[in-house]
């Protein structure tokens, strides 16, 4: 797997590469060895910026996730890792950007660590670069259950339940509720 991370906050450098790491962690309890994924942190203003811009909402966000390319060959589902041979491709899975001042703000109010906070968005980027979707009451409560499953330790259990389904196609670019 690839990930790349950096930060275009003054104060993110280190919480991005605290985020490339649990963003492995996180795909590989996934079953996702062959993606790439790219993980920006910004600040308020740029990600209000793309949410007017992708999805006509003139507001600050947590977390914004845009698919790219296909669905990886294999059905998500866990996995026992393995060394990846070199006629394996690897899938752009897609990009997330989360606001670092969205995210110290509702940890600050939640009594939570900014890093724990980072955690969930991050967590909720990825199910959505999956086909995760929170639309419908059923879907919101199969999305919640496999991002406390990634952030939680119960990470493989859990998480099995992640599939792969239109959303993912299209660029979803969702915010992270509650």
């Amino acid at each position: 797997m690839i990930v790349h991370s950096r930060s275009e906050h003054a104060r993110g450098a280190a919480a991005a590469r605290h985020l490339q790491a649990r963003a492995r962690r996180y795909l590989a309890a996934l079953g996702q060895e062959d993606v790439e994924v790219s993980v920006l942190l910004v600040g308020d203003a740029s990600i209000r910026q793309l949410n007017r811009t992708w999805r006509g909402r003139d507001h600050a966000t947590d977390v914004l996730s845009f698919p790219q390319g296909g669905a990886p060959s294999a059905a998500v589902r866990p996995r026992r890792a393995r060394a990846r041979t070199a006629r394996e491709p690897i899938a752009p899975l897609g990009d997330i950007v989360i606001s670092l001042e969205t995210a110290e703000r509702v940890a600050r109010r939640a009594g939570r660590s900014v890093r724990a906070e980072l955690d969930r968005y991050l967590a909720h980027g990825l199910l959505h670069l999956l086909g995760h979707d929170h639309h419908r009451a059923r879907d919101a409560r199969r999305m919640a259950e496999a991002e406390d499953a990634l952030v939680g330790e119960g990470m493989v259990s859990k998480a099995a339940g992640v599939r792969r389904g239109g959303a993912a196609r299209r660029a979803a670019r969702v915010e992270l509720r509650g």
